[in-house]
């Protein structure tokens, strides 16, 4: 299993590169490739080391192959942009890096997140880790986006 750490600004590009390789297979389900993981800039990712935790997964040969980033806010930590590389994924990465972002967050009341609603893996994912949908999101005609939380 691949090292979990906190990440680094130095590790933003690499993480963005990740991030567009990882969201692929998203904009590919949904056929719309301007979902804003593939759109998003490295000025825009560096902005969010300023008010996120980030944690990056890193293998023996040091790539980084997973990332996960969460914004405490008011008693809540929103949870985004949970990545895996495609040859790294269904290894319980995905878990692995949930939980170690949920355990940076102590204190807080509940965890929320969004995925795709035709995301079943990872809806499913987040369902096994105690997230309930709360709310659906249209924000196009091809995408849908469900809201999930737990209580800490």
């Amino acid at each position: 299993m691949p090292d979990i750490q906190l990440a680094l600004r130095e590790d933003a590009a690499a993480i963005l590169a990740l991030q567009h390789l990882a969201f692929q297979s998203e904009a590919r389900l949904y056929n719309d490739w301007s979902i804003p993981p593939l759109t998003e800039t490295l000025a825009v990712s560096l902005a969010d080391w300023d008010t996120h935790t980030v944690l990056k997964a890193v293998d023996a040969g040091g790539r980084i192959v997973g990332s996960v980033r969460a914004r405490v806010l008011a008693g809540e930590c929103a949870i985004a942009r949970l990545i895996v590389h495609p040859q790294n994924q269904g290894q319980g990465l995905g878990a692995a890096l949930l939980q170690a972002i949920e355990a940076q967050a102590a204190g807080v009341r509940r965890f929320t997140l969004f995925t795709g609603a035709r995301s079943e893996g990872n809806i499913r994912l987040y369902q096994r880790h105690g997230y309930r949908i709360v709310g659906t999101e249209v924000v196009s005609p091809a995408v849908s986006l469900v809201h999930m939380e737990k209580a800490a």
